[in-house]
């Protein structure tokens, strides 16, 4: 009787054993592109997004720190097989004596965590050509010498463009997803400014949608984003468009502007040499009615082309 209460109880205490490293069986780990878009040597930041998925039957845990650095690393190799520098930020915040603040994760049967980090955080990106990328997560963190398992991802392909090549009037050029063209924004008149915008968002087509946006009169209309913007250095205003950007593209913020319209109508374009409007009845098809917004785009007259610096939005019920 003794002998089949031992038995019993290891059989419970292996149960309830959390399962760590690279050898955790059931516990899957994944790399993807956050927001996949053309990338170009020391261009916008090249999100990553981590996931950890607990398919094993039994509870799974593990230590996220603070600094993700402690927690996760990237192997860039070109496809020679010759590994990329780690980058500066990275170097240093691991070389430095410092506390590791860290909290502990608990995943339950089916359940996934997911985060994001920059790819340049980790290495050096400054030359463009054909990449392999592959992540690695410290369950129980990141320590020098540190020779505990991990859990590795699966090979993900990165293809990074020359530098962005100034276009007329200095004017950058950008490429379309789709064909690989090159897109340059043109001498347009403010109604056919908004149009293609609108008709670039009917197609999502992201890259031309964007074309003619004025991110950074946008996203500093806001007060208090302004003082941050002239607070921060190239890099970091870099950084707030790049986000500004996927915020926009995943409606977290500005949502009304990149909601599809099923129909429009430019109804009135007003403008002088600097500045100017356009006034669009746009229509939202729902399930049983139609919602019908009156939107007014506000443009700027910049090196002789028109780009979109705000909107507003006029709700006109339904039909």
């Amino acid at each position: 009787m003794k002998k089949i209460i031992v038995m019993f109880v290891l059989t419970v205490m292996l149960g309830i054993i959390v399962p760590t490293g690279a050898q955790a069986a059931g516990i899957d780990f994944d790399i993807r592109f956050y927001d996949r878009r053309i990338y170009y040597a020391g261009g916008d930041p090249i999100l990553i997004q981590v996931t950890i998925t607990n398919n094993s039957p039994s509870t799974y845990r593990f230590k996220l720190a603070d600094e993700r650095v402690f927690s996760v690393d990237f192997d860039v190799r070109t496809v020679s097989n010759r590994q990329l520098e780690a980058a500066d930020t990275l170097l240093r915040k691991r070389t430095q004596s410092q506390h590791i603040y860290f909290r502990e994760i608990s995943l339950e049967t089916g359940e996934s965590f997911s985060f994001e980090e920059d790819l340049r955080d980790y290495v050096k990106l400054g030359e463009p050509g054909t990449f392999v990328v592959k992540a690695s997560v410290y369950p129980e963190l990141f320590r020098s010498g540190n020779d505990a398992q991990t859990l590795e991802s699966k090979r993900l392909n990165l293809s990074i463009r020359p530098p962005v090549i100034p276009g007329p009037d200095g004017i950058p050029l950008e490429m379309d997803v789709a064909t690989g063209a090159v897109l340059v924004r043109e001498r347009l008149a403010p109604d056919r400014v908004v149009d293609y915008m609108l008709t670039a968002r009917q197609r999502s087509q992201w890259e031309r949608f964007f074309l003619y946006l004025d991110l950074e009169a946008m996203l500093s209309k806001d007060a208090a984003v302004q003082r941050r913007w002239n607070a921060e250095s190239e890099e970091g205003r870099r950084r707030m468009i790049a986000q500004y950007r996927r915020d926009l593209q995943n409606s977290v913020t500005d949502g009304s502007i990149s909601v599809i319209p099923n129909d429009y109508e430019i109804e009135r374009t007003q403008y002088n040499n600097f500045e100017g409007s356009v006034t669009v009845l746009q229509k939202f098809r729902n399930a049983n009615f139609t919602e019908l917004k009156r939107y007014t785009y506000y443009l700027r007259l910049k090196d002789n082309i028109w780009t979109i610096v705000d909107y507003s939005v006029i709700n006109l019920g339904t039909e």
